[in-house]
């Protein structure tokens, strides 16, 4: 593996896109949960922005906590605010009581309510208006220092399509990260093995405790785990629970048992399904309601389908859809930054989207994921006939297309004349430049898949070099990941270079 380890000090907090958007919510609201699977890194992030902490499964304290929240929970409520409260669903009580002490104190930013499972019983009042909701999840790219950043999807959303950067970021390590996942104790483990060990380790301590801890309810551990197998085996899409019941080896459980052990699955926070969107279209066209499989982290799906990159690097199949659930999460985070959602759109003609980012002041895009450049031009032209079936003058325009990838560095309808010109500002250099890249043998066989990208990039970069130093770092500023282009095509962007 071409993996280096980590450079990140092991106890540093690396910035979260949720640190911004907790203050906020703090400064709006009486009091703040922060819902996310277990090690996301909540409490860490809530740590920061309080004042006092309460610790419900403190095991030197846990037995009085929850005896004092049956009896009076306004005491666990006392200390300098704001006040965290982490995992609090453990007395699912407390909520009331904080929603009360708001109602009674007035004021802002009291409270913050950290758990990684929501309980099964509903608390009786809302919280509207009182407490403010925040989902956290894994790390991303970019908040695990492995993204340049250089794409924002706000400039994006905003109209600023003309972006580009470079990213050394490159199959394998996708594949490693893929595997490693976005746990901030695995992104700061500077020892590959331990890094990759984690995911599989939240699993079975999942299996063993934590599932059953969350509810009081023991469930078959041997049928939980098939039934995770089969989610992952069919992550990426909109499999039926009657399909994931039938993926599973031996005699499957009944339809209510599944159905409960995926709704715990989904209260745990180990599960994030994406759900569909819904735009009004053209023309009459059935749209399909069923959401997308994805677990809250893909190194999930890689834990307990065994996967490992270098197995990853040999099943391409399997790689592409996981890799698919990685953008899926990355792209949630960085929406949550713009403040809007992600779904995906299929219909019955097969026409889909991936992903649709839909901000909450109406704005949207369309992005579609491929591990690879091969497809690149076939899922422009899908994105292009999607965005012209929906009724844009209800919806508005789409606020671009995005191609979504690991590996290509491609533009659609690119003109690479006018491309060079408006960059190198000189006509003569321009065309020795061309000639090296676009214009050469070695592009027309790189576009046509008849050579890596490795060896189009190595053999173009040793005749730039043969053609002398200037053209050499011409050439070198020609190395593109990211490009944006006009409003009306689709853009190709690399996962390892976004940001919101």
């Amino acid at each position: 593996m071409a993996v280096e380890s980590s450079e990140i000090q092991r106890g540093e907090y690396l910035p979260r896109v949720a640190d911004g958007l907790l203050t906020q919510a703090l400064q709006s609201s009486g009091a703040v949960q922060i819902k996310g699977p277990k090690w996301c890194g909540k409490t860490a992030t809530a740590e920061r922005q309080s004042a006092s902490q309460v610790f419900m499964q403190d095991p030197d304290r846990s037995a009085t906590l929850l005896a004092l929240a049956d009896t009076k929970p306004s005491l666990i409520l006392r200390g300098e605010e704001p006040r965290l409260i982490d995992e609090w669903q453990m007395a699912p009580q407390l909520w009331d009581a904080v929603r009360f002490a708001i109602d009674r104190g007035r004021g802002r930013g009291r409270f913050i309510l950290t758990g990684s499972a929501t309980p099964q019983q509903e608390p009786a009042h809302s919280g509207v208006g009182r407490i403010a909701r925040l989902t956290m999840r894994t790390m991303s790219l970019f908040e695990s220092q492995e993204s340049t950043g250089v794409v924002s999807l706000g400039e994006l959303f905003d109209g600023n399509h003309d972006v580009s950067g470079f990213s050394d970021f490159d199959i394998e390590n996708t594949a490693f990260a893929l595997c490693r996942g976005g746990w901030p104790e695995a992104v700061v483990e500077s020892r590959v093995n331990v890094a990759l060990r984690m995911a599989a380790d939240y699993v079975e301590e999942l299996l063993d405790s934590d599932i059953n801890r969350m509810d009081g309810i023991k469930r078959n551990k041997t049928w939980m785990r098939l039934i995770m197998r089969s989610y992952a085996r069919n992550i990426s899409s909109q499999a039926s629970q009657s399909t994931i019941a039938a993926d599973m080896q031996g005699e499957p459980p009944s339809e209510g048992t599944l159905s409960d052990y995926l709704d715990a699955l989904s209260r745990a926070c180990v599960t994030e399904d994406l759900p569909a969107w819904n735009p009004r279209l053209r023309s009459k066209t059935a749209v399909r309601t069923s959401p997308t499989r994805h677990f809250s982290d893909p190194s999930i799906a890689c834990a307990v389908l065994h996967a490992t990159p270098e197995k990853l690097l040999n099943d391409f199949e399997t790689f592409g859809l996981l890799f698919e659930s990685m953008c899926i999460r990355d792209l949630r985070v960085y929406a949550d930054a713009l403040g809007g959602d992600v779904f995906h759109y299929r219909d019955k003609t097969g026409l889909e989207s991936d992903a649709v980012i839909g901000l909450h002041d109406g704005r949207w895009a369309l992005i579609e994921v491929k591990l690879g450049e091969k497809q690149v031009d076939i899922a422009a032209a899908h994105l292009k006939k999607l965005a012209d079936r929906i009724d844009q003058d209800h919806e508005g325009r789409p606020s671009f297309l995005m191609v979504l990838t690991a590996t290509a560095g491609v533009m659609i309808d690119f003109d690479p004349k006018g491309y060079l010109v408006d960059r190198l500002c000189n006509a003569e250099t321009e065309e020795e430049v061309y000639d090296l890249t676009f214009g050469s043998e070695e592009w027309k066989l790189l576009d046509a898949g008849l050579i890596s990208r490795f060896d189009g990039n190595h053999r173009m970069l040793e005749k730039a070099r043969a053609a002398g130093p200037g053209l050499e770092k011409e050439r070198g500023r020609r190395r593109y990941s990211v490009m944006g282009s006009a409003e009306t095509s689709p853009v190709c962007f690399r996962l390892p270079v976004i940001d919101s």
